[in-house]
């Protein structure tokens, strides 16, 4: 979660998981997973700064709850683990590479 600050000033906390793309146009603009578009106060530099911290200290918290390497190796490639799954059958990858699903 993410604090950023709405255009009329309102303070708002925003999951950025659910950030789909993020524009300056002169306003930052996020559009959301959900269509949902929201401009904020922060540049963009500023937008991507706070995602980038929240998800190094959610990463630097599994870090210390680990007790390998090959633990810490699979909690990063779920953060990184592409669920969109679209509707043409492909199915989710870990690599955010959709596979086409078989139908034996």
């Amino acid at each position: 979660m993410i604090d950023l600050t709405k255009l009329n000033g309102n303070a708002m906390v925003l999951n950025s998981d659910l950030i789909k793309t993020a524009e300056s146009s002169p306003d930052t603009m996020l559009t959301l997973i959900n269509g949902e578009k929201l401009i904020v106060r922060e540049d963009l530099a500023e937008v991507v700064g706070r995602v980038l911290t929240y998800r190094a200290r959610l990463l630097a918290d599994v870090a210390q709850r680990v007790s390998s390497i090959a633990e810490l190796q699979q909690a990063a490639a779920w953060v990184s683990l592409d669920i969109s799954g679209g509707q043409d059958g492909s199915r989710i990858s870990s690599n955010n590479a959709p596979t086409e699903s078989s139908n034996d």
